[in-house]
């Protein structure tokens, strides 16, 4: 089914606006960017606006734009995919998300991975799409960036299945424990508008007693 909806995914572009916040809601620093695509793996970002510590948008919110910009071709772009050749899966059960009657998963990445995570995945049954990713790298990300646990929010959009909502729970060197947040809005796939629905996400995890009972 990804096969076939790439297959029919010419380009599409997105607003982004990345934002790491403390435990307390405080923004540190916030970026928002255009990114596009075009198939089969180009992407590119152009920031629009950005505010707040230099120091975190550099050794976070660019290092995380950088990476995803390389993931995109080549080698990393086809390791990243949640595909068996990446990943032993365990069957969990179903249940209802957003709407969705999804197939719940458990995913063992097969080799230690930036771009690999261990966690959960939820399968809409009708699409066969992923709808829902929690869980955290496969390997570490960075020297800057010591943890991180995130939940992924994706929605369909028309025929495809494109990123609503990244929340993650991220331990920052230097800086201590930080809310990175990226919201993918106002796209365009192939040449049509609209603007993603961003949901509260009932699977983000309570930070701030993940962090006091650790």
């Amino acid at each position: 089914q990804n096969e076939l909806r790439n297959a029919r995914l010419r380009e599409y572009s997105a607003v982004r606006t990345y934002s790491v916040a403390n435990l307390n809601g405080k923004i540190h620093a916030r970026e928002t960017v255009r990114m596009e695509y075009v198939a089969p793996n180009r992407k590119t970002f152009v920031t629009t606006s950005e505010e707040g510590s230099s120091l975190v948008r550099h050794m976070v919110l660019k290092r995380l734009i950088e990476s995803e910009s390389s993931a995109a071709t080549g080698k990393e772009h086809h390791d990243s995919s949640v595909i068996p050749a990446n990943y032993t899966f365990s069957f969990l059960g179903a249940e209802d998300v957003d709407g969705h009657h999804c197939y719940v998963l458990e995913a063992f990445p097969k080799r230690k991975d930036k771009y690999l995570f261990e966690g959960k995945v939820w399968i809409d049954s009708r699409d066969f799409a992923i709808v829902r990713i929690a869980g955290h790298p496969a390997k570490k990300l960075s020297f800057w960036i010591t943890r991180a646990d995130f939940v992924r929010q994706y929605e369909k959009i028309g025929d495809f299945w494109l990123p609503a909502k990244d929340e993650t729970s991220v331990s920052v060197r230097l800086y201590g424990h930080k809310i990175l947040t990226i919201e993918h809005l106002t796209y365009t796939v192939n040449g049509v508008r609209t603007t993603a629905a961003v949901k509260r996400n009932p699977y983000a995890f309570d930070v701030s007693e993940r962090w006091k009972s650790d």
